[in-house]
């Protein structure tokens, strides 16, 4: 069973900065990918970005102003989210892939105030 737990998320003012953790129990080079959802009230839960391989890639919504990065040495994939807007107000999960299945984090939450 793998556990992801993610932590960073808060208030911030529209502009502002937010860096999301997820630090995963197992070594994360070991699962096929790792990506960032959200899901916003009322509204379906979407893909941020993923991270897999030496590769990653991000929706148009957060081109440009979100980016995955991944620290193997402390089994951890950040989300550095820069430029933020109200619309960004979400709750955000960490998602992992693996040969086992997929798992989920908890999730963390960002307000973005205007």
């Amino acid at each position: 069973q793998v556990q992801l737990v993610e932590s960073g998320g808060g208030l911030v003012q529209a502009g502002g900065s937010l860096r999301l953790s997820c630090a995963a129990s197992e070594n994360i080079f070991t699962f096929s990918a790792m990506a960032w959802y959200r899901q916003a009230p009322g509204k379906q839960r979407e893909w941020v970005a993923t991270t897999s391989g030496g590769s990653t890639s991000c929706a148009a919504s957060v081109k440009g102003r979100f980016t995955i990065a991944r620290d193997a040495a402390k089994n951890t994939v950040y989300l550095q989210m820069n430029s933020l807007k109200p619309e960004d107000t979400a709750v955000y999960y960490c998602h992992a892939v693996t040969v086992r299945g997929d798992y989920w984090g908890q999730g963390t939450q960002v307000t973005v105030s205007s």
